[in-house]
C-alpha cells in the first residue's frame, strides 16, 4: 500500500513539473494563466511567479487581470521578495482602488517594507518608508479591522528609531572626552529627548545629558563655569524630577557635591 502511495506522489510530481514546463513554453496565454494559478493555489509560489512575470503584460485591462496581479504580488510577498512584492502591492492599489482586496494589499505593501527594515545600527531608509507607507493606510482606512496590526507594526519600527537615536546620542556621550566636546553630547540628548518624549529610555538620557553637563563644567574654562555649573543643576534637578528613586542617585548625588563645592567658590 505504501509502495502504490509513493508511486501515485511520484507520477503527481511528474505531471505537475510536465503541466508547469509545458506552460512555460506555451504560447497560450490562458494556458499559462491556468497553470499559473493552480500552482498558486497549491503553494508553489516561484512557479507560479514565473508565469505571472510571462503573461502580466498581455493581461494588462482584461477582466483577469485585478486577479491575476493580486496573486502576483502574493506570491513574491509569500517567497520574501519583499522588494518587488512592495512595488507590485502599490501598483495593485493604485490600479483597482475598488477592489475588495484593497485594505489588504495596502497593509501587505506596507508590511512589505517594514520587513526590509534592517537592524537599528544600520540605514533606516526602509524604516522611514515603510512608516509612510503604513501611515497612508492608516489614513485611508481609520476603521479597519487590520488597524491593531498596522498600530503595532509603527510601535515597532519608531522603536527601532528611538533605540538608534539613543545610541547615537550615547555614542556622543562616551567620545566626548576624548574629542573635548561636551556640547555635541548635548545637543545629540536634548534632540533624542524632544523627538522622542514617551521613551523608557528617558532616564538614562537625562542621565547622560546631567553627566554631560557635569563633565563640561568641571572641565570648563574659569570665565564660563559658573554658568555651566549651574546648567549642570538644572540638569540634575530634570533627572530626579523625573525620577526621584533614578538607579543612579548615588552617582548624581556625588556629581552635585562637586558643583556644590565649586559654586561657594563664587560666591566669596
Amino acid at each position: 500500500m505504501a509502495r502504490f502511495f509513493y508511486i501515485l506522489l511520484f507520477a503527481c510530481v511528474l505531471t505537475s513539473c510536465s503541466e508547469f514546463q509545458k506552460a512555460l513554453k506555451s504560447e497560450d496565454i490562458k494556458v499559462k494563466y491556468d497553470v499559473a494559478e493552480k500552482l498558486y493555489e497549491k503553494g508553489k509560489y516561484a512557479k507560479s511567479i514565473r508565469l505571472f512575470e510571462q503573461i502580466a503584460p498581455s493581461y494588462r485591462g482584461k477582466p483577469q487581470a485585478e486577479k491575476l496581479f493580486y496573486m502576483y504580488a502574493q506570491a513574491l510577498y509569500k517567497t520574501k521578495q519583499y522588494y518587488t512584492a512592495g512595488y507590485q502591492f502599490e501598483s495593485f492599489t493604485a490600479g483597482y482602488p475598488r477592489s475588495e482586496k484593497i485594505e489588504e494589499a495596502s497593509l501587505l505593501g506596507a508590511k512589505s517594507y517594514y520587513y526590509l527594515s534592517p537592524r537599528y545600527s544600520l540605514d533606516q531608509v526602509d524604516t522611514y518608508k515603510a512608516l509612510d507607507k503604513l501611515q497612508q493606510f492608516i489614513d485611508r482606512f481609520p476603521n479597519s479591522q487590520l488597524m491593531p496590526e498596522a498600530n503595532q507594526l509603527v510601535k515597532e519600527l519608531n522603536e527601532k528609531l528611538e533605540t538608534k537615536a539613543f545610541e547615537i546620542a550615547k555614542q556622543y556621550h562616551a567620545t566626548a572626552e576624548y574629542f573635548g566636546d561636551y556640547n555635541a553630547a548635548l545637543k545629540t540628548l536634548d534632540n533624542f529627548l524632544i523627538d522622542f518624549p514617551g521613551t523608557p529610555l528617558k532616564e538614562d538620557a537625562l542621565f547622560l545629558k546631567y553627566d554631560s553637563s557635569y563633565q563640561l563644567a568641571i572641565n570648563s574654562v574659569p570665565s564660563k563655569m559658573l554658568d555651566r555649573l549651574e546648567a549642570a543643576k538644572v540638569n540634575y534637578a530634570a533627572l530626579v524630577k523625573f525620577k526621584a528613586d533614578t538607579k543612579y542617585k548615588e552617582q548624581a548625588d556625588t556629581m552635585l557635591a562637586r558643583i556644590d563645592t565649586e559654586l561657594q567658590k563664587f560666591s566669596k
